[in-house]
């Protein structure tokens, strides 16, 4: 690793370094006044005040947020450093009773900004790490992260897959290539528990990192709801909701866009609960269904893919949101139950609401909150980062 003494300095413009002074992450571009050396993309660089005072730590790069902070204190960022946050990460999740728990084996290791470590995504299958960097800065020193992973979950890791080739600045150009970092796997995906249910993944090919870890606290919500209901879940991806509902629930169809989808979702309620006539996957388009369905429904979820991923695109999402929520509310049986979410991090939780409430208006249903849900604690929240706070969530009674 790069030693302290040899790294570029990032001076900031003068009254520029408050926000840094709170221990936020980030460093925008237009609060940099001048480099000092000549940083590439994902090299580490310190962050001075105007007056030369040191204030941070972090990876480089030439775009809008122009130093991710992985440090508030100047360091050395070698091997032993990297260690420290990994270690910490992982004994945060076990005083958080998710890691070493005998009934779920899927949960993430490392959440970011959560972790102090902006740009790293690890999520953990089994015996398999699934590693996303975010950043060049990260991806630069993924075969050091990776085999650290072994060592610092104790030998639960023994394989290491790296899926970054979707998740990095295209600008960046580092041609990346997903595959096994350390130990292999010859079927492309494992069986996992989550609360007692097993699920298919497949990191090779599945969204995100081959499953929606941070939804597992809402799923188990959905349980006290589900019982003898009709459930409709919506963009239901590979049928987590779904399985988590039919442990109770009268009927339960899944509908998602992607036939390839569907087929692990009918996959996943077998591997619960064998061949169940209770359960119904539909591949079709989300707004299409809503629209053309009749009321025989009486619990609804609504998970959609991120509506905005940049804050140009956020007036659209918010429309939207409405759109879908409100299509749901209308269509819901008197009495029924809607779970409506957003993980878009640049829609806030009063954006969200907001638009669910113009849409429960325009309907002219009277409608209750009966909880309001975020992400589980393996997908940590910084508080300097509010940010870091990307999934919102609603239940809510439709009279």
């Amino acid at each position: 690793m790069t030693e302290t003494k040899t790294l570029a300095g990032i001076i900031l413009k003068k009254g520029k370094e408050q926000s840094v002074r709170r221990y936020h992450p980030w460093v925008f571009s237009g609060a940099v006044d001048s480099v000092r050396g000549k940083p590439r993309e994902g090299d580490v660089v310190e962050v001075f005040a105007s007056d030369s005072t040191y204030l941070a730590t972090g990876h480089w790069a030439p775009g809008s947020i122009a130093v991710r902070i992985f440090s508030f204190v100047r360091c050395t960022p070698d091997l032993y450093f990297f260690k420290k946050k990994l270690d910490d990460a992982f004994r945060y999740r076990i005083s958080a009773g998710i890691a070493g728990n005998k009934t779920t084996d899927a949960w993430r290791l490392v959440h970011g900004e959560g972790d102090g470590l902006p740009g790293l995504i690890v999520d953990i299958y089994g015996s398999v790490a699934v590693l996303q960097a975010h950043t060049a800065g990260f991806w630069h020193i993924r075969k050091l992260i990776a085999e650290l992973l072994p060592e610092v979950t104790g030998g639960l890791v023994n394989a290491v897959y790296d899926k970054s080739e979707g998740t990095l600045p295209f600008m960046a150009k580092l041609n990346p290539a997903n595959g096994y970092i350390i130990g292999g796997n010859n079927d492309p995906g494992t069986v996992v528990t989550e609360n007692g249910f097993r699920f298919r993944v497949d990191w090779e090919k599945g969204q995100k990192t081959g499953f929606f870890i941070d939804q597992r606290d809402n799923r188990s919500l959905l349980r006290q709801y589900s019982g003898g209901r009709n459930v409709l879940n919506m963009f239901g991806y590979t049928g987590g909701f779904s399985v988590y509902a039919m442990s109770n629930a009268a009927m339960v169809h899944t509908v998602d866009s992607s036939a390839s989808a569907m087929a692990l979702a009918d996959e996943n309620v077998k591997l619960n609960f064998g061949e169940d006539a209770r359960h119904k996957s539909i591949a079709t388009d989300a707004f299409g269904f809503l629209a053309g369905m009749e009321r025989e429904y009486d619990l609804i979820i609504l998970d959609p893919p991120a509506f905005a991923k940049h804050q140009t695109a956020l007036n659209q999402a918010l429309q939207g949101y409405r759109r879908l929520n409100a299509m749901a509310i209308q269509k819901i049986k008197p009495g029924g139950i809607l779970f409506t979410f957003s993980c878009s991090q640049v829609v806030s939780r009063d954006d969200f609401r907001r638009s669910v409430f113009v849409a429960a208006a325009n309907t002219g249903r009277n409608v209750r909150i009966l909880h309001q849900t975020g992400q589980p604690a393996d997908h940590p929240v910084n508080i300097y980062h509010p940010e870091s706070e990307y999934l919102k969530g609603l239940v809510l009674y439709i009279e």
